[in-house]
């Protein structure tokens, strides 16, 4: 297993709670305010991943800005290390590797073994076979670059339980050159060496906020976009910034650094182009903070301070390690209390996630680090090296079995082949991919080419439209579909608001993918081209409506007709899995209790909607759903669905052989 190299929560301990920095300076030693931003760091995360904590209407939709703020403070704590060491003439990059496994191998290892364990348990042979190459990248430190290669729209994070080690793998990626940079810096040009960390630092900076245009899944997973916010922390431990000696200037440092994290937290969206120039605010927030506590204490320093929140920082890496598997896991497995509701669950996730990392800390942390079991000399080498070989050949029994499949029966296997085999939309090209890692590309000319000896419908929208298109050109051979998909794009004639001030400024500077091709699709070829009807298909939500209304109302004052479909039966859970887990456990009521009601609400409100405007109206609860219970099946080992909800191929074509029988309306 490669090293790691270094951590968010690397530091050098000389007391039971504490983070001693080497490099010599006028304030105090021990820095608890930074245990304390890590707490917060950590907490952004975890409500972030759990969505779990509100404000009035505000939710931490921003909370994967911590893992920045990680960044911010591992750079200045690290880089402090190391020039105290170099300017002493006492660093050893081997004695530098062997702290790094030492602090941060042992409770890595201990988390993706279990994590090996329990998915081998839980997981369908398919899933499970990816996520064995997960974890074979995050046991060499390449993660960042597995999750980026297969960064998909339509694939579920049920076989990423290890997606959270991206950041270690980019932090691991760049500390195996940072000291490197650093030792020749102050070799062949210690006149220059703030200038030149500037340069380098500047020059991430700038290939971020141009890659969150170009390839957004890039810029978020690869270390020469996130290497700026590491070294913003280096630059903070080399005095480059002036500090400040007054009290009122550290309050007002300090606090507007506490705001800046916390505002990025509840207002940034996915929405947000990131890294780029947004994850300035939170970096700089996190660098506002540490800068203020230099020189000495303030109101948010006594507050981060506080021992409850100082312990949180103490554990931060062990509940950042944990955190994510656990609530994924509670979601596959299906554990939870009986007729609990999602407040206790999430309750219970929260205080389960904490009782491990607590253990994690004083069981694997602290006896690796500086107990019993401390790991010195060659013997931190040899640890690296067996737990790497012990988890690359548990990923390679995994792959070479195929996901080991003879936990199943035939029927479960075949069921389970159905898991994000979405039916066909002509993807790359008809349909473009908004979470891809290439900038998405659609083909105007081949997807909006008329027929002019058929009937020509425009079907639009997101995924929930496309996954229609492969049954709809089958079933229908008379009627020539035209197509303008994009996943994740409410197919209406102004976008969704936006939902934060950050949110706004960004969508001002930047955009959005989606809106170009709806843009095109209403301001420029409807108005230049007939089409005899539109179908209007998403995954719709209640505050869609209006826009909805909008978009009915603009399409029926150009003469167009339209066919709008409704919400489509949805689980939270992906509905293969759903299907052999019932056939395990021998209950076949088990999709039903897994099935998401509010949709059905939904269903009738879009349906009025649709009589008031006089259109045709699909309603899949009508034509799938007798009472509560709903088509699952297309045959008895082919799933309707391939996930939460997008149509298998044969789910595709099942819907549209009924949408041809029902008499109710003509399709032509």
């Amino acid at each position: 297993m490669a090293t790691r190299a270094v951590s968010n929560w690397d530091v050098q301990q000389n007391t039971e709670a504490g983070v001693t920095l080497s490099r010599p300076k006028s304030g105090p030693a021990y820095r608890a305010d930074i245990d304390g931003l890590r707490a917060v760091a950590v907490m952004l995360v975890f409500a972030y991943h759990l969505d779990t904590f509100t404000v009035g209407n505000l939710s931490v939709w921003g909370g994967f800005i911590g893992v920045d703020v990680f960044f911010v403070i591992s750079g200045f704590l690290i880089s402090s290390v190391i020039l105290r060491e170099i300017d002493d003439s006492s660093f050893s990059l081997k004695e530098f590797y062997r702290r790094r496994i030492r602090r941060i191998l042992p409770a890595l290892v201990a988390m993706m073994l279990v994590t090996a364990i329990v998915s081998c348990y839980y997981m369908l042979p398919s899933v499970l076979y990816a996520f064995a190459k997960s974890q074979l990248a995050a046991t060499f430190s390449v993660s960042n670059f597995y999750f980026l290669s297969t960064s998909s729209y339509f694939s579920s994070n049920v076989d990423k339980p290890l997606l959270h080690t991206w950041s270690l793998a980019v932090e691991e990626q760049f500390y195996i050159l940072f000291p490197l940079f650093l030792l020749l810096l102050k070799r062949f040009f210690p006149g220059r060496f703030k200038a030149a960390m500037v340069s380098v630092a500047a020059a991430s900076f700038m290939l971020s906020v141009w890659a969150v245009h170009l390839s957004p899944v890039a810029a978020f997973y690869l270390p020469a976009t996130r290497a700026w916010e590491l070294l913003l922390g280096a630059m903070l431990s080399i005095d480059l910034f002036p500090r400040v000696q007054s009290a009122v200037g550290r309050n007002l440092l300090s606090a507007a650094g506490l705001l800046a994290i916390l505002a990025c937290g509840f207002t940034y969206t996915g929405r947000v182009p990131f890294p780029g120039a947004a994850a300035l605010v939170p970096c700089g927030g996190a660098a506002f903070i540490i800068a203020a506590g230099e020189t000495g204490g303030s109101v948010v320093g006594r507050l981060l301070s506080l021992k409850p929140i100082v312990f949180i920082g103490l554990i931060s890496y062990s509940l950042y390690l944990w955190h994510w598997p656990i609530i994924l896991f509670q979601h596959l497995t299906m554990l939870q209390p009986r007729n609990a509701s999602n407040h206790m669950i999430k309750g219970s996730i929260l205080v389960f996630a904490f009782a491990v990392a607590t253990l994690s800390w004083l069981f694997v942390e602290t006896p690796f680090r500086k107990g019993r079991l401390m790991l010195k000399g060659a013997a931190a080498f040899r640890f690296a090296a067996g737990s790497g070989a012990l988890l690359a050949l548990f990923a390679c029994v995994i792959l070479a079995t195929h996901g080991l499949p003879f936990r199943y029966s035939q029927r479960q296997l075949a069921l389970a082949s159905y898991v994000d085999l979405t039916a066909p939309g002509r993807e790359g090209t008809c349909s473009v991919e908004s979470g891809g890692p290439t900038t998405p590309t659609y083909d105007a000319a081949h997807c909006l080419l008329q027929d002019p000896s058929k009937k020509n419908y425009l079907l639009l929208g997101d995924s929930h439209a496309a996954h229609l298109w492969y049954g709809l050109h089958r079933t229908f051979p008379e009627i020539n579909f035209l197509q303008a998909t994009a996943s994740g794009c409410e197919p209406s004639v102004k976008g969704k608001p936006a939902t934060g001030p950050f949110d706004r400024l960004n969508r001002h500077l930047f955009g959005d993918i989606c809106r170009p091709l709806m843009d095109y699709v209403f301001n420029d070829y409807l108005r230049s081209h007939h089409v005899d009807r539109v179908v209007l298909a998403a995954r719709w939500e209640p505050e869609d409506l209006p826009r909805l209304d909008n978009t009915i109302r603009t399409l029926k004052a150009r003469g167009i007709d339209v066919l709008l479909f409704g919400p489509i039966v949805q689980y939270d859970s992906d509905l293969p899995w759903l299907l052999v887990t019932s056939l395990r456990r021998g209950d076949p009521d088990l999709p039903l209790k897994h099935q998401l009601t509010d949709y059905q609400e939904l269903d009738q409100d879009m349906s009025a909607l649709a009589k008031q405007w006089g259109i045709d109206y699909v309603s899949y609860f009508k034509m799938l759903c007798q009472g509560t219970v709903c088509t699952e099946y297309v045959n008895s080992d082919t799933p309707l669905q391939s996930d939460y909800g997008h149509l298998t191929p044969a789910g595709s074509m099942l819907v549209s052989a009924r949408l041809k029988a029902d008499r109710s309306f003509k399709m032509w």
